[in-house]
């Protein structure tokens, strides 16, 4: 009896020595999944935001996601850029034929071209020009103003060419203005997402606003996940908030408290199963506390974010591979 005890025990500990508790996960994101890398505008820190060719740069680059933001033209098309007015990303400035559609807006407070002062086909005779000092202005007068549709066209075809699942991650630009001049985003926004096989069967999508009235009558109309955007001044419920949207984009000052400390955004964010992708990170414009980008990568890295938007893709994906 006693041999077959140590038999028994002997065993034990070696099925024990085999059976080594789980590592710990690399990332400490809500899934465990290493955060996605979404190409800010395209790759913006390489080639003027928002056209196709920096799209399709970032996606050479390795982006899991391509992030356009989306205003309307008169005649109801969305179009990718940041702002409705366009002389900081455009040569409309340029083109004498619209020399008199330059408005005082009196809700923005500027002089300008506005893009919902357009039609389509005439915002398809600009091309895109460099809005940050210190880029590069060479690619300036070289690439058309895209489409939401043509945009969601390339990424699809890229990604089945690529065998790689790559996603979009619109954002919706002052919906509240634009539903009181009569556009809408919402049912178009839908169609072209579902016409190139965006969505929750299919290729990954976010969609983000900073108004929550649009996010929350998508959410009665879609199953695609909705990101509510967040400033630092923001006054808002982490509860609230999850009744509608499924994460977060704040500003990533938001995360770290006055000393560089986790302010437990994200745990607080994480405990109602809210994704947290904060914005924005440049390598060319960093925060006086880091000396280099991988510093701040690694930083936010370490705090558990489940994503992040940069104009840098490259830096932020070797960044996360060095982190692994």
């Amino acid at each position: 009896m006693k041999a077959l005890a140590g038999m028994v025990i002997g065993l034990a500990l070696m099925l024990n020595a085999c059976h080594k508790p789980p590592m710990t996960p690399v990332f400490n994101t809500l899934d465990g999944n290493p955060p996605v890398i979404i190409a800010h505008r395209g790759a913006s820190g390489y080639l003027p935001e928002h056209t196709l060719e920096g799209a399709i740069r970032a996606m050479e680059l390795g982006a899991d996601f391509i992030e356009p933001d989306l205003v309307l033209t008169r005649d109801g098309i969305l179009v990718v850029r940041h702002d409705n007015y366009l002389s900081t990303t455009t040569d409309v400035s340029a083109h004498p034929e619209f020399a008199d559609r330059k408005r005082f807006h009196p809700l923005l407070g500027r002089e300008d071209w506005f893009i919902e002062d357009f039609t389509w086909e005439e915002i398809s005779t600009l091309r895109a020009r460099q809005p940050f000092a210190g880029r590069s202005l060479e690619f300036d007068g070289r690439y058309k103003i895209p489409s939401l549709d043509e945009l969601a066209a390339l990424v699809a075809a890229e990604a089945a060419r690529s065998g790689r699942s790559i996603g979009l991650y619109p954002e919706t630009k002052h919906p509240a203005y634009f539903a009181s001049i009569g556009l809408k985003f919402e049912a178009s926004l839908l169609e072209i997402l579902k016409r190139y096989g965006f969505g929750p069967d299919g290729l990954p999508v976010f969609i983000q606003s900073f108004e929550a009235d649009i996010l929350k009558s998508l959410s009665h109309k879609t199953e695609i996940p909705l990101i509510m955007l967040l400033e630092p001044e923001s006054e808002f419920s982490f509860e609230h908030i999850a009744i509608y949207a499924q994460g977060l984009g704040p500003s990533k000052a938001m995360l770290v408290d006055e000393h560089g400390e986790d302010s437990g955004f994200i745990q607080r964010a994480h405990d109602l199963g809210l994704k947290v992708h904060p914005w924005t990170f440049r390598s060319d414009s960093l925060p006086d506390a880091f000396a280099e980008p991988e510093e701040e990568f690694a930083l936010f890295y370490g705090l558990g974010i489940d994503g992040l938007f940069t104009d840098f893709t490259d830096h932020a994906l070797a960044a996360r591979e060095a982190y692994k």
